[in-house]
């Protein structure tokens, strides 16, 4: 018989206990809320209310007393180059890749630890030959038996990798990972 196995969260959290690991994390109250994925308005009530926090909020909100670099390593960085991919699984992101095409020069971050997620998988410095394999591992093969019509249903005068992704978002059969394209705005 497998043994139970206990954990030494508390069963309750006091506002203090919120406010204080909030500021600890140096987070506005709208940054915590967006992190734990609650509405600003719940953070504030639970700062402010006598009646103490309950439910499976206590063990994230532990954790992330424990060790505040969690929110780092799920925050997005500034945009630095004119074009961004984001490789999602479903509505998660899992690799932002940063490109600047002129200068030939990518940088990802990986939101994941498992490579079977993650855009170049164990690769964490790719090279842009690299990005440029990923690009087209995510669109029809190049040699596709009448590829100039599944071009022309797309709008497209050539093969492209990057401008089929634009249409198709990169989403292949059989698999829930797709591609958003997010373009810089320069002021």
């Amino acid at each position: 018989m497998k043994k139970k196995r206990t954990f030494v969260f508390p069963n309750e959290l006091h506002a203090e206990d919120i406010k204080n690991a909030r500021k600890r994390l140096n987070l506005t109250q709208q940054e915590f809320a967006d992190f734990l994925c609650v509405s600003v308005k719940t953070v504030s009530k639970w700062e402010q209310n006598d009646t103490p926090v309950k439910g499976p909020v206590i063990p994230l909100i532990s954790l992330l007393f424990e060790d505040r670099t969690i929110p780092e390593k799920y925050e997005l960085p500034e945009q630095e180059y004119p074009v961004r991919l984001l490789y999602m699984y479903y509505d998660q992101c899992c690799t932002m890749i940063d490109v600047n095409e002129k200068d030939r020069i990518i940088r990802i971050k990986n939101f994941t630890a498992l490579p079977m997620y993650r855009a170049f998988g164990t690769i964490d410095q790719p090279t842009f030959s690299q990005y440029l394999d990923f690009l087209e591992s995510r669109c029809f093969p190049r040699t596709r038996d009448k590829m100039k019509l599944q071009l022309d249903e797309l709008g497209l005068p050539f093969y492209d990798p990057f401008m089929i992704i634009e249409k198709t978002q990169g989403r292949m059969a059989e698999d829930h990972f797709w591609i958003k394209i997010v373009r810089k705005h320069y002021d």
